[in-house]
């Protein structure tokens, strides 16, 4: 059930209260998604999300719950914190986490996880797509989030990922540039291992655009294995995973280099 509940209190009244008495939910159901970011309020002009089930409302307050009971029924799997440097930090997203929330909840998000686990504020820096594993940078405040995103966008930064895909690939340093969605777009291909068919490959990429990786391989006629958008869904998640990060910190001054753990990337198969 997808439900969007629109409301403004007409008497000083709990937002748990007020919702149970508009939506006819219970007020279980209403603290849960409230506590999974599914309930949002106007404050000050701004729309923000409204997590306090016995937070006082006053009249005139709206409010706004965005109520998808198989949403608020997902249980992400655990991310892990790689490295913190108190103003950021970088972690390990599984698949299947998003890298934020939507307006139906953020609970399956790595924002919200980072929040969770650090009692810090949290700011996306970059994204990578939710069929996807790998690094990401959180920043603790808006100057590192700010200084950070910069060098996503300005192609400073060293992205390399990993991934299998479907066939026999060849490949010792490929040059990929052709345009996404009418924008420059460059990744570079090497072959690391072969099996069943499949070949494990090294990714860099020098821009981030949307879908990059998946488009560019299935493009080659090499889709990811388990791509359902460019190529053939499995029921294993997307074989692509993130694994290196290097840049020159622009709050320590200092370069940056970070991998995952060996155990987190994609294993070479057994040839047969």
């Amino acid at each position: 059930m997808r439900q969007t509940f629109e409301l403004t209190v007409t008497e000083p009244q709990t937002a748990a209260d007020a919702l149970a008495e508009h939506t006819g939910l219970s007020k279980g159901r209403i603290k849960d998604a409230m506590t999974k970011g599914a309930c949002w309020w106007t404050y000050k002009g701004k729309q923000l999300r409204l997590r306090r089930a016995t937070k006082a409302m006053q009249p005139g307050i709206r409010m706004t719950l965005y109520y998808d009971d198989k949403v608020l029924a997902l249980k992400p799997s655990p991310a892990e914190c790689l490295l913190d440097n108190k103003r950021y930090s970088v972690w390990y997203k599984p698949h299947g986490m998003l890298a934020q929330g939507s307006q139906w909840g953020d609970h399956c998000s790595l924002l919200r996880w980072a929040e969770q686990k650090t009692g810090r504020d949290c700011f996306l820096v970059h994204r990578l797509d939710a069929d996807a594993a790998g690094l990401m940078v959180i920043a603790h405040d808006p100057k590192a989030a700010g200084e950070l995103s910069k060098l996503f966008q300005g192609r400073t930064i060293r992205k390399v990922y990993q991934a299998w895909v479907c066939g026999q690939l060849a490949a010792d340093d490929r040059l990929i540039e052709a345009p996404v969605e009418g924008k420059a777009a460059v990744s570079r291909v090497s072959t690391l291992s072969q099996a069943d068919n499949q070949t494990l490959v090294s990714v860099t990429i020098e821009t981030g655009r949307k879908h990059q990786i998946r488009r560019h391989l299935a493009g080659i006629g090499h889709p990811i294995v388990s791509d359902r958008l460019y190529g053939q869904g499995t029921p294993q998640p997307l074989q692509l995973v993130a694994v290196e990060l290097e840049f020159q910190c622009p709050l320590r001054h200092r370069p940056v280099r970070i991998t995952l753990p060996e155990q987190l990337q994609l294993a070479p198969q057994a040839e047969t």
